[in-house]
């Protein structure tokens, strides 16, 4: 099957069905789509989300960023902000350009699991259906959720860190369409000043991430954890 979702009036929108887990398990297909903003989905592409099972839309971007988009009805929307707007550890990263970076995702983590286990249970309590999940671009606050999905039922970090690179070659197409630059080259050069690539910089978060200690410090219970896994597994 293909992971790649041609809704129209979407660029960056894949399914997490297909990806193996380290012990020759799968991720469901239908579970989790990652997508950017559902903002240009036309009406057949909304229709398009529907036929593919989706009953759930999770909204990771913060409340200033979130006027434009008006889901469908029969679609539910949770709200789970994953930036710490107004957290001073947060500003050296909004102000750096490293927010869009996964070099902010290990003290993102550390310092606030209370709101990666808000998306989290968003995920794992969603009534049944496929759960689509997105940010803005879909691309760095969706790739850190889906980095902690897929970590805590065992897909290796390689896989993941395929998937997130996904993201940068789906996402240009959308900037030609918007007239935009798109921040890559920017991303690139940022990190190359800290001596390190996206790639490099997402596997060296998944190395070194305890995933049930995260969920379980941001006040996530045994019972959480079953759910997501009841929904992420084939």
């Amino acid at each position: 099957m293909e992971r790649h979702v041609g809704w129209e009036g979407s660029y960056n929108a894949r399914d997490l069905g297909g990806l193996p887990t380290a012990d020759g398990g799968m991720i469901t297909w239908g579970a989790v789509v990652r997508s950017e903003e559902p903002r240009l989905l036309t009406e057949a592409g909304w229709q398009a989300v529907r036929e593919h099972g989706v009953r759930t839309v999770v909204d990771l971007r913060n409340d200033d960023e979130r006027a434009d988009v008006v889901v469908p009805s029969g679609i539910d929307v949770v709200h789970a902000p994953l930036d710490p707007v107004g957290d001073d550890f947060w500003a050296y990263y909004a102000e750096t350009g490293l927010h869009a970076t996964p070099l902010c995702y290990r003290e993102l983590v550390d310092r606030r699991p209370d709101l990666v286990v808000t998306a989290v249970r968003a995920v794992a309590a969603a009534r049944p259906g496929g759960v689509l999940v997105h940010c803005a671009s879909g691309r760095d606050r969706t790739g850190l959720l889906v980095l902690i999905l897929l970590s805590l039922v065992g897909v290796p970090g390689a896989a993941i860190a395929d998937d997130y690179e996904l993201s940068r070659e789906r996402l240009r197409p959308l900037w030609a369409q918007l007239g935009r630059p798109g921040d890559e080259p920017k991303i690139l050069d940022l990190l190359a000043r800290h001596g390190t690539t996206p790639r490099e910089a997402f596997l060296d978060v998944h190395a070194g991430l305890d995933v049930e200690g995260v969920l379980h410090a941001g006040g996530a219970d045994d019972a959480d954890l079953m759910a997501l896994r009841r929904r992420l597994l084939a």
